[in-house]
């Protein structure tokens, strides 16, 4: 079997051959959460990219140059003005090939991907395996901060992409009617309610809501993809129809917007990411939650 959109996945035997093609961007997009005494800290992987990248690789600091920095929330999607005002400073537009990459599994690479996707360009990639891949094929690595002339990005935003709270709620309502899915992209023991509530204060997952965890969508040893076949069994076994629209969920955004790529890469085409997840849901006591 092979993926319905195999564009939006790069190998590094790809990007090694492109690197130096005009209109390839090559970002890096690692973010670090960093346990502390209120749950975790956003640290950019800014650091760990300037000690050695992908050459020709900048840098893209998600939650403070992509996200809605005057929401209570982290992660949160910005305007489509501020989107593409920051885009475009990177010197990305809307017709750019971009490719993106992360050192974390490649959630972050993928939320990028997402949020790229909905407004409007078309040539973006994750690098399968990221990081680890490249660095374990011995391949090139460059400490030279890498930058592209600042260009216009012109946002074409698809509000359907994103899923609110309304959304949410009304799945919860619907029941047996439902005629939608709902994927929690957090962990199995979180998504039980085992984790005791960890970071979101109350433990369990969304009524309905089924389980496809983003850190079993690569293998461990590899940080690849899996096959095909492998990812769309997964999301089949959940429930996930072709059909309907599925909407996913995490804890912020993050891991939620990697189920959504391995969704748009096996061709389910009504595909949305709840934005604002657990940090929104579980904060509110009157919202329902299921254990086990």
């Amino acid at each position: 079997m092979a993926f319905a959109h195999p564009e939006f996945l790069v190998s590094t035997d790809w990007l090694a051959e492109h690197l130096a093609d005009d209109d390839v961007r090559v970002f890096e997009s690692t973010v670090f959460l960093r346990r502390d005494d209120s749950g975790f800290r956003v640290e950019p992987g800014r650091g760990e990219y300037e000690s050695g990248h992908i050459p020709g690789a900048g840098f893209l600091d998600l939650q403070g140059d992509f996200s809605d920095n005057d929401h209570a929330l982290r992660f949160m999607m910005p305007s489509a003005e501020a989107f593409a005002e920051a885009a475009g400073r990177h010197g990305i537009s809307e017709t750019s090939r971009l490719v993106l990459y992360d050192r974390a599994g490649s959630s972050w690479a993928a939320r990028l991907w997402w949020m790229f996707r909905s407004m409007g360009c078309e040539r973006v990639a994750v690098l399968d395996g990221g990081w680890r891949r490249w660095a374990d094929e011995g391949r090139a690595v460059s400490t030279d901060e890498a930058t592209y002339e600042p260009t216009t990005f012109t946002p074409t935003a698809d509000p359907a992409r994103f899923a609110d709270l309304a959304e949410v709620r009304a799945f919860i309502e619907a029941g047996d009617g439902r005629g939608s899915c709902l994927i929690n992209a957090l962990s199995r023991e979180q998504h039980a309610g085992a984790d005791g509530g960890g970071a979101y204060g109350r433990p369990g997952h969304i009524p309905g809501a089924v389980n496809v965890p983003a850190m079993e969508l690569t293998d461990p040893d590899t940080g690849l993809y899996l096959p095909a076949e492998e990812l769309a069994a997964a999301f089949e076994q959940a429930g996930a129809d072709r059909a309907q629209r599925v909407v996913t969920y995490c804890g912020g955004g993050i891991a939620a917007s990697n189920d959504a790529f391995v969704l748009s890469l096996l061709g389910y085409e009504d595909v949305a990411v709840y934005d604002a997840s657990m940090s929104e849901y579980a904060a509110d006591p009157s919202l329902p939650l299921e254990v086990a």
